[in-house]
């Protein structure tokens, strides 16, 4: 996600990237079908056993939105937005929701608007934490990949050379990093640095001693989704190890950067099948667990992000409120609301 959440991009721009959005998903759904048309049948699971499994995948994934609450709360904390902590947990499945209801992926513009609705931060502030979030999420994901590519995790069916240039790009975020922290005490760059500094405080954050932290947490959260998909996996009677499932999730995350509409249809169910078919997992048992899977991640998350907004933020009509204040300074005196 770019800085340009805080304001409202052109209006060809945004409808461009809607359309293009929903182009995708109809192409990716079509072919998923077809797909899926040539499959058995699949079979959702009702035993206790399975039932079990699929509910405790269910708080595994309510756990790692919890540390993805943390995370936003510490990045929010360090570069000095004022906010509840409350809130930054809160709007975690908030945004996540927004992410499956919304185009464009709006759960990070509703998290934007609503936490500026009750801190005296300006949205460029608030929006520069998310950066950091997306930064991170980028940054940990692809070193995973590359240490998922060494030890031969479904057999590298891209082939080294994605893993190869993740770690490149991961070298150049580096030695960038450096020069503009460098570059950042130079004053000839000084207004420069002025204009940028409100988005960037948070993400100059990932290369300080609590970067380390923060990637340590971001590492925990994708381990707790692997087994979401290990849990999903075992429920079906599938063997997909702890491995095997945050290699799925590394894999599907990366083809939800893919534009894509609402609840990154089609593309998450694509990375899903493509994924597993390196596994070995073929046919009707791929069709059910892409149908679980799915169900299991975007389900209930969706549900008490909808009973959030409604009970804590107003509603949509706080929602089409906050998006309608305009303009990114809000009165700087504003104090923190009342839970």
């Amino acid at each position: 996600m770019s800085a340009a959440v805080t304001e409202a991009p052109a209006a060809p721009r945004r409808h461009g990237r809607r359309w293009l959005g929903l182009l995708v998903s109809a192409l990716a759904l079509l072919g998923f079908a077809w797909w899926a048309a040539h499959q058995e049948a699949p079979t959702i699971p009702t035993s206790a056993a399975a039932l079990s499994k699929l509910g405790l995948g269910v708080l595994v994934y309510a756990a790692a939105t919890v540390v993805r609450g943390w995370r936003w709360h510490v990045l929010l904390r360090r570069s000095g937005v004022e906010h509840h902590a409350a809130d930054a947990y809160a709007l975690a499945p908030v945004g996540y929701m927004g992410n499956t209801i919304l185009p464009a992926r709006g759960g990070e513009l509703l998290r934007v608007v609503l936490l500026a609705a009750r801190s005296p931060a300006r949205k460029r502030e608030i929006a520069g934490a998310i950066l950091a979030e997306r930064l991170l999420d980028a940054l940990v994901l692809a070193g995973l990949f590359v240490l998922l590519t060494l030890a031969r995790i479904g057999g590298s069916p891209a082939g080294d050379w994605p893993a190869v240039a993740a770690a490149v790009g991961l070298a150049l975020v580096g030695a960038a990093a450096i020069a503009a922290l460098r570059l950042g005490h130079s004053p000839r760059f000084a207004a420069l640095v002025e204009r940028v500094r409100p988005v960037a405080r948070a993400s100059v954050l990932l290369f300080r001693p609590v970067g380390a932290l923060l990637a340590l947490a971001t590492a925990g959260v994708w381990l707790l989704e692997g087994i979401v998909f290990t849990l999903v996996g075992g429920a079906l009677g599938l063997g997909v190890s702890l491995l095997e499932g945050v290699f799925l999730v590394v894999l599907s995350s990366f083809f939800a950067l893919i534009p894509a509409a609402p609840a990154y249809a089609g593309t998450f169910d694509a990375a899903i099948v493509f994924g597993l078919k390196a596994l070995k997992i073929t046919g009707g048992a791929a069709f059910s667990f892409a149908l679980l899977v799915r169900a299991v991640l975007f389900v209930p998350i969706t549900v008490v992000g909808l009973v959030l907004v409604v009970a804590r933020y107003g509603g949509w009509r706080a929602v089409r409120a906050a998006e309608h204040q305009g303009g990114d300074e809000e009165e700087p005196g504003r104090s923190l609301r009342a839970r």
